[in-house]
């Protein structure tokens, strides 16, 4: 690595008040002369996408959520008003919460309980955790979430609530309205209500597609409100509508700044200049690291406590966009770039050691952060403030990797702000698209996501069999093997043995277990 090196590959956006440093990717003097008629294409299709085309062939959808942030370029009228009202209604209704004009039968609201799974609540949770409380105590509301199936973890969240349930808003989240994971956090959030004496659906807040599941029991039950999803928005890019806007908007966080810094990383990422394009930049870094094939993972390595959630919020955007099995042309290619993270400084004494001298399977994506806090900071030792640390840490570990040919890229931005959080989800955004157009690729669907989702749902009637014949022989022991042939499921015996150690294991579902040895001849038994 050299200042030579570093001046030819270092390239700053001051209008945008970042820069990109790809000076420690070793990549020869002509590679980024050699992608350029990939990336006139890659630009032309991006282009075509703004302008309505179907970039999501196998649903037939178009993908919209760069309109969101300038609805003026949304390809009809009617898709244009629908994202101003939209947004207009958000801002009103945070502002009716906030001046209590909407509030609990026992107050103002004072905590916000959001429920979503995947993208309809990593980049909530992402945005939430990186510029709420900027001000000690400025924050609205204070935010919980629901982002999982797990019964202990929503006990965890309501036990966090605690007595102030009677005074929290929930905000569920889910465009078709049955995704399992969201309903169930739906129904035991009521529940939860219900327990406390509480009529939820004054609490109840909904953000789903229209005429959805979810949007029918909203209007059924009365709900305070509901807000749209639109197919043209994928979950994993859905930050910057209601999915995101509403819960930081209830935050009290600034949502039109958030919007802004996109529009101007979007402005600037539109430019058909390869060298005057930062998401261009990377997506050809990524293109470069891994040999276009996902033969490098992304090590995301923010040196900032509150990016600390950026790695989860990208590892979705990332390796649900591009880890597809087939290309546009029905090719079998089995693309990908897996992204694992955490923070700088944590990581010095976690997994670089393996970075540095372990198997060479990765790329860093270091994020610099350069202001340390708000106010000024103690020295904790001669001249040296606990930020010049951070630093240290940082750039001395880049060394420590460039010492071994360990790649790596840094983004280096002024602070952690709306603008700045604005900017780096725009960024990604159009990285990922522009790199799925280098490699042929569909960016916007997830059917492996789907099919796990058909997976377990064939675990779940399974087990919903094996309990209906258990209950009808009560007393009767069945071993794993005997309840399958009972069920005439025998191929399904695995399966059937995981699902009665869950059932054993819980109490209320009345099965009962005896050990027995070897383990698979134990035995299970509805006792009532």
């Amino acid at each position: 690595m050299s200042w030579t090196r570093f001046k030819q590959h270092c390239y700053p956006y001051p209008a945008l008040g970042l820069s990109l440093d790809l000076s420690r990717l070793p990549f020869p003097d002509d590679f980024l002369a050699s992608l350029e008629p990939k990336f006139q294409q890659a630009f032309a299709d991006m282009a075509a996408l703004e302008k309505g085309a179907i970039a999501n062939p196998d649903e037939q959808r178009m993908v919209g959520h760069y309109w969101l942030r300038a609805p003026e370029l949304a390809p009809t009228k009617e898709i244009a008003d629908a994202i101003t009202a939209t947004l207009a209604a958000i801002k009103y209704f945070a502002a009716r919460v906030h001046k209590g004009e909407i509030s609990s039968p026992d107050g103002r609201f004072r905590e916000l309980l959001v429920i979503g799974i995947g993208g309809s609540a990593l980049g909530p949770q992402f945005v939430s955790h990186a510029l709420g409380r900027l001000k000690a105590g400025r924050d609205k509301m204070r935010v919980h979430f629901f982002d999982n199936t797990d019964p202990d973890g929503m006990d965890l969240v309501l036990k966090e609530i605690g007595s102030q349930l009677k005074r929290t808003l929930v905000v569920v989240i889910s465009k078709s309205g049955g995704t399992a994971e969201t309903r169930n956090g739906m129904l035991e959030a009521a529940a939860a209500f219900k327990a406390a004496g509480l009529d939820y659906p004054k609490h109840f807040v909904a953000v789903t597609g229209a005429g959805s599941k979810l949007e029918q029991t909203a209007q059924a039950e009365g709900w305070l409100a509901h807000f749209p999803m639109w197919d043209w928005v994928g979950g994993r890019t859905s930050e910057l509508c209601a999915v995101g806007l509403l819960p930081a908007a209830l935050q009290g966080l600034k949502i039109d700044q958030l919007l802004a810094a996109a529009a101007a990383m979007d402005r600037v990422t539109r430019k058909p200049v390869l060298l005057e394009n930062p998401a261009a930049l990377l997506a050809a870094a990524w293109y470069w690291a891994t040999g276009g094939r996902g033969s490098r993972d992304m090590v995301v390595l923010p040196y900032k406590d509150r990016l600390l959630l950026f790695s989860r919020y990208l590892q979705q955007l990332v390796m649900e966009s591009l880890g597809k099995e087939l290309d546009l042309h029905g090719r079998v290619v089995n693309q990908g770039i897996a992204v694992y993270g955490n923070k700088g400084s944590t990581d010095q004494h976690a997994y670089v050691q393996q970075l540095r001298e372990g198997v060479n399977n990765f790329f860093v994506t270091f994020i610099e952060v350069l202001r340390d806090r708000q106010g000024g900071s103690l020295e904790v030792e001669g001249g040296v403030t606990s930020g010049d640390f951070l630093q240290g840490f940082l750039l001395g570990t880049r060394d420590a990797l460039s010492e071994k040919n360990r790649p790596s890229v840094t983004l280096t931005i002024p602070d952690v702000s709306p603008r700045t959080v604005g900017l780096l989800i725009a960024l990604y955004e159009r990285v990922v698209g522009l790199y799925a157009s280098l490699i042929g690729i569909n960016a916007y669907h997830q059917p492996g996501v789907e099919a796990g989702k058909k997976a377990a749902g064939g675990v779940i009637a399974l087990k919903l069999k094996m309990v209906e014949a258990l209950r009808a022989a009560p007393g009767t022991p069945f071993t794993a093997e005997a309840i399958v042939v009972k069920i005439g499921q025998p191929e399904k015996t695995e399966l059937a043995y995981k699902v009665l150690e869950h059932l054993a294991a819980n109490p209320g579902t009345g099965i009962r277990k005896v050990g027995k040895a070897p383990w698979w001849e134990s035995t299970y038994a509805y006792a009532g």
